[in-house]
């Protein structure tokens, strides 16, 4: 059953019903809050906030939450049911590339079944589904990808992300994909990624050791939220690649990291990727082509430098 919070029923459903519903599934997380942020600013359109925690990690009066299990055919049909959106943001992923090789039931269902539901749903409501996908429906190979070039997933989490891309398009449902990368940023109550985890790391003292054989575009979660944003605004269709401007090695997006920060780069070792053994291959000569979408979107990728200063600014407020 889904469970609402906050916002009265009776405030909900005497909403002007002319202004776009626009479901957000996976709000609590990193890019979940940022859209919720970005479609806010406006007034054009009711947002509903859903994710699989109890409560919003941020409580905001305009957008209702509701508790949300994706992986739960009931529970989403009810949901959309329930709020009728036009649109369908999906945020909500397994996005641990190691869990997902050693729990693939887990990613099967949260990534591939959870996008089956959603579509399933959009479908009856006649409602746009906005999807996240990744770069490592790739192998990295010949990077940098075009949104047309063919996929070849290495890993469990990028067969799964090109199963749930191949569930959208055959679904019959009205939908965009938007491909992605490394993403980072700032928001209440998230789980560290690449760049805080560096900050954190850098600040305490800590080496660090990062591969240098890894290229690709990392990206400010703030810019893919805005293409994001701009696709539905404009009322886009099908595949997008949404990444920073910069294609660099993880590595040296870490020395980078650490002049914005002010912190010692040379606590920054370069490693190569074999020498982790992780569960999971990693596509190396990755990075994502994003001219289609600032061409059709008008999208602004950040440079590496802006996209962490902007970072630090937020650590800097949110921490005030």
């Amino acid at each position: 059953m889904c469970h609402k919070k906050g916002v009265g029923e009776e405030s909900y459903v005497s909403m002007d019903t002319t202004l776009h519903r626009i479901l957000v599934v996976g709000s609590n997380g990193l890019l979940g809050q940022k859209m919720a942020e970005h479609l806010l600013r406006g007034t054009v359109y009711h947002i509903i906030l859903c994710s699989v925690e109890d409560a919003a990690v941020r409580n905001l009066e305009a957008a209702p939450y509701w508790k949300l299990d994706i992986t739960s055919h009931k529970e989403v049909r009810e949901l959309v049911a329930d709020t009728s959106p036009d649109v369908i943001i999906n945020c909500a992923a397994m996005i641990n590339v190691d869990a997902c090789e050693t729990d693939r039931d887990l990613a099967w269902s949260i990534n591939v079944k959870g996008v089956e539901y959603l579509a399933e749903a959009a479908k009856k409501r006649h409602a746009t589904v906005v999807h996240v996908s990744s770069d490592y429906v790739f192998d990295g190979k010949n990077g940098p990808y075009a949104e047309d070039d063919k996929p070849d997933p290495l890993s469990y989490y990028g067969k799964s992300k090109l199963a749930s891309e191949n569930v959208l398009r055959s679904s019959g449902v009205s939908h965009v994909i938007a491909r992605t990368m490394v993403l980072y940023g700032y928001a209440a109550g998230v789980k560290a990624n690449f760049a805080l985890w560096l900050v954190q790391s850098l600040r305490s003292g800590q080496t660090v050791r990062i591969v240098d054989d890894q290229i690709g575009n990392p990206t400010f979660v703030d810019d893919l939220a805005y293409g994001l944003l701009r696709a539905v605004e404009l009322g886009k269709t099908g595949v997008y690649h949404i990444a920073g401007r910069d294609i660099v090695s993880r590595y040296e997006f870490a020395v980078r990291l650490a002049r914005v920060f002010g912190l010692d780069e040379s606590l920054i070792i370069p490693i190569k990727t074999a020498s982790l053994k992780q569960p999971a291959a990693r596509p190396l000569k990755s990075g994502l082509i994003t001219l289609k979408a600032e061409v059709e979107l008008g999208y602004k990728p950040s440079s590496i430098e802006h996209g962490l200063e902007v970072l630090k600014t937020q650590m800097r407020h949110l921490h005030a």
